[in-house]
C-alpha cells in the first residue's frame, strides 16, 4: 500500500483493501477532499505488471468523467456570450441540419438536450467507447449519415456519450479553438492541473497506470487510445490530486457568499452549482416494498454530472467512469463539503460502488440506510426508460433473432455482420464461444423461453431468457445510434457450475432463507469485512416477504464468482445477488431486490 496521509483514515484504508482484495482491478488509488483540499490518498495494488503501488499523482483514464470538464466548457462559452443553452446544436454543427425530425411536431437538438442526455439518443455504452480515437473526419461524416433516436428531444433522459462528443464540437467551434486547446487554457491551467491531459504520451511512463481487461489467462494489458472526436465525452486523464482540486472547485460553490469571495476559479460559482443542479429525471429508484429497503425517489442528471437526491444523505453530487481498461468516480457532499475520488485499472471497474462505501463511513450514519453490502453498481446509469419501457425498432427485433441464430452456431463472419467493431475489442470471439459453452454445459442444450416474453428497456434494447433441461438463464442486447443501428452489447448470464463455491452459497443462502433460522449458516463463511448482521437481516426480511421459494432464472453473474438469481417465492419473487470468492467460497456480498 502506499498512503499519502495520517492515520486518521486508518477505517476507510481498510474498507478500500478489502474492496481491493476482491480481485476486481489490479490497482486502486482512492482520495478524500475536505475544505477544499485532498486530506488523504492510498493506492493498492500495482499500477502495471512489477510496477509500484499507484500514489495521489498516478495517472488514470478517467473515462466519463471527462464530461464535466465539457460541461464546464459550455458554461464559460454561455456566460461569455459565445452560446446560449437554448440554441440548435445545428448552429455549431452543420451536419446536424440535415437530420429529419423525430416527428412533425418535435423539437429539434438544443445544446441544453446534449448537456442533460435528453437529446432521444441511444444509450451507446460501450459502442461510444470504442470511437475514442475516431478522426474528426470521420464522426463528421457519421453525424451527416445521419444517426437513430430513441424518444423525441427533450422528453427522456438517456445516457448518451454522442451527445457530449457533439458537444465537443460545439465548444471548438463556439470558441474558435480546438476542444483540447480551449479545455487546457481555459480550465486546467487556471487550476494548476498539470497531470491532467488528453493523450498517455504526455506522462512519464512510470506514473501511468496502465489499464487491464480480464481473460481467460488473467489481467491482460491493454494499448491507450488516442486522442479523438470522442475525447469529450470520455477522453481526459487525471491523477487524484488533480481531481481534488476539481472537486474542490464544485464544492467551494456551495452555499452563495454575501460577498461573491471565494476559491480562485475560471468558472463563476454561480455557473458551478447551477452544473450541480436537477436538470433532468434520468429515472425513479425502485420503491422498495422489503421493510427496511434503501431510499426512494428520483435521480437527477444536471449538467456533466449526477444530483442524486438522497432521502437520508442529502444531496449527493458524483459521475463515474467506465472504460476498456479502466473504472473511475468522484463523489461529494454539499453539506459536508466531503469529497471522494476512487480509481481503478481494469475495465469497467466498479469505482462507484467504492466510493460510496468510503463516503458513507466518513458521514455520519443513518439506521435507515446502508450501502455496505449492496451489488456492484452499473458505471453507467439505467435510462429512465427502464421504467417506462419502449416499443423495440424492427432492427432491435431483427437482431434479438439473428443472435439466437448465433448462440446456437457461431459463425464469424454473421458476427461479424451483426455487432459493431467493439464487441470483438471487449470480449473477443473465442471467449464467447467459451461463455456459450459453458452456459451450454449448465443449462443443457437451450433454446428462447416461449413461455416468458421478451422485454424492451428502450426501442434500441431487448432482453429474453434461454432455457434448457437445467434451468434458464437471461440474454440482452443493445443496438447504437448509428444509421442503421448495429448489435453494440450482447450479454448472457452465466449460471455457476454444479459443485462449485458459487452454486454452494446459493444454495446454503437459499436453504437457511426457507428454513427460517436464526443462527447464520454454519456451511457458509463470511469473508473478512462484510456485515453478516446487515446481510441476515436483509435476507430475513426478504424470506418473510416473498414466502418459501426456489431458484429460478439467472438475471446476471459470471458464472464464477458473481450471480443473480430470481427467487420465485409463494408470495412474491425477488432477486438474490451474491458475490463470492471462488477460492476460499466466502462470501463477500450479498443483497436481495424486488
Amino acid at each position: 500500500m502506499c498512503s499519502d496521509s495520517p492515520a486518521g483514515f486508518a477505517e476507510t484504508d481498510v474498507l478500500v483493501r478489502d474492496y481491493f482484495d476482491r480481485g476486481g482491478q489490479p490497482a486502486i488509488c482512492y482520495g478524500v477532499v475536505s475544505g477544499g483540499v485532498l486530506v488523504h490518498s492510498a493506492g493498492f495494488g500495482a499500477r502495471f505488471v512489477g510496477g509500484p503501488p499507484p500514489d495521489a499523482g498516478t495517472v488514470f483514464r478517467i473515462a466519463s468523467m471527462s464530461k464535466s470538464f465539457t460541461a464546464a466548457a459550455i458554461m464559460l462559452l454561455r456566460d461569455e456570450g459565445r452560446l446560449a443553452l437554448d440554441d440548435l446544436a445545428e448552429k455549431y454543427v452543420p451536419e446536424l441540419a440535415g437530420w429529419p425530425p423525430v416527428s412533425p411536431d418535435a423539437d429539434r437538438v438544443t445544446i441544453r438536450h446534449l448537456l442533460t442526455m435528453t437529446a432521444g439518443f441511444p444509450t451507446d455504452d460501450p459502442w461510444g467507447d470504442r470511437q475514442q480515437g475516431l478522426p474528426l473526419d470521420a464522426f463528421a461524416s457519421l453525424l451527416a449519415s445521419g444517426v437513430r433516436f430513441n424518444w423525441a428531444p427533450g422528453t427522456r433522459f438517456e445516457y448518451s456519450n454522442l451527445g457530449y462528443a457533439i458537444l465537443g464540437r460545439v465548444v471548438a467551434a463556439a470558441s474558435e479553438v480546438p476542444y483540447d486547446v480551449f479545455i487546457r487554457e481555459r480550465l486546467l491551467a487556471p487550476l494548476g492541473m498539470t497531470r491532467t491531459g488528453f493523450d498517455a504520451s504526455e506522462f512519464p511512463a512510470d506514473g501511468l497506470a496502465v489499464g487491464h481487461r480480464r481473460g481467460p489467462a488473467g489481467w491482460a494489458e491493454l494499448p491507450f487510445d488516442p486522442y479523438g472526436a470522442f475525447a469529450p465525452m470520455g477522453g481526459v486523464f487525471s491523477c487524484v490530486r488533480d481531481l481534488a482540486v476539481w472537486v474542490s472547485g464544485f464544492e467551494s460553490a456551495f452555499p452563495p457568499t454575501e460577498t461573491g469571495a471565494g476559491v480562485s476559479h475560471p468558472l463563476r460559482p454561480a455557473s458551478r452549482r447551477e452544473m450541480q443542479l436537477p436538470q433532468a429525471v434520468t429515472g425513479w429508484r425502485a420503491a422498495q416494498r422489503l421493510p427496511g429497503g434503501g431510499p426512494t425517489g428520483p435521480a437527477y442528471y444536471g449538467f456533466g454530472l449526477f444530483a442524486d437526491e438522497d432521502p437520508a444523505l442529502g444531496r449527493v453530487v458524483s459521475h463515474s467512469g467506465g472504460y476498456p481498461g479502466f473504472g473511475s468516480n468522484m463523489r461529494w457532499h454539499a453539506a459536508t463539503g466531503l469529497g471522494v475520488i476512487a480509481l481503478g485499472n481494469a475495465t469497467y471497474a466498479a469505482m462507484s460502488t467504492l466510493a460510496a462505501l468510503v463516503l458513507e463511513a466518513l458521514l455520519p450514519r443513518s439506521a435507515a440506510y446502508h450501502v455496505a453490502l449492496s451489488p456492484a453498481e452499473p458505471e453507467e446509469p439505467q435510462s429512465a426508460a427502464t421504467a417506462l419501457g419502449g416499443v423495440p425498432w424492427p432492427e432491435t427485433l431483427a437482431a434479438m433473432a439473428a443472435a439466437n441464430d448465433l448462440l446456437q452456431s457461431w459463425d464469424d463472419a454473421a458476427a461479424d455482420a451483426l455487432f459493431c467493431e467493439n464487441v470483438a475489442l471487449d470480449s473477443p470471439y473465442p471467449e464467447r464461444r467459451r461463455v456459450i459453452g459453458l452456459i451450454r454445459d449448465r443449462i443443457g442444450d437451450f433454446g428462447v423461453d416461449t413461455e416468458r416474453a421478451p422485454e424492451s428497456d428502450t426501442p434500441a434494447h431487448r432482453r429474453w431468457w434461454l432455457t434448457g433441461p437445467g434451468g434458464t438463464t437471461q440474454a440482452q442486447l443493445q443496438l447504437n445510434p448509428e444509421h442503421p443501428p448495429r448489435v453494440q452489447s450482447l450479454t448472457l448470464a452465466i449460471p455457476p457450475a454444479i459443485g462449485s463455491a458459487l452454486a454452494g452459497a446459493l444454495e446454503s443462502l437459499i436453504g437457511w432463507m426457507n428454513s427460517g433460522a436464526s443462527e447464520w449458516p454454519s456451511s457458509l463463511a463470511v469473508a473478512p469485512g462484510a456485515d453478516a448482521d446487515l446481510v441476515a437481516r436483509r435476507l430475513r426480511m426478504a424470506a418473510v416477504w416473498a414466502g418459501p421459494a426456489v431458484a429460478g432464472a439467472y438475471r446476471a453473474g459470471d458464472g464464477n464468482a458473481s450471480a443473480s438469481v430470481e427467487l420465485v417465492g409463494e408470495h412474491a419473487t425477488v432477486i438474490l445477488s451474491v458475490l463470492v470468492n471462488p477460492a476460499t467460497g466466502e462470501l463477500r456480498q450479498a443483497d436481495v431486490s424486488v
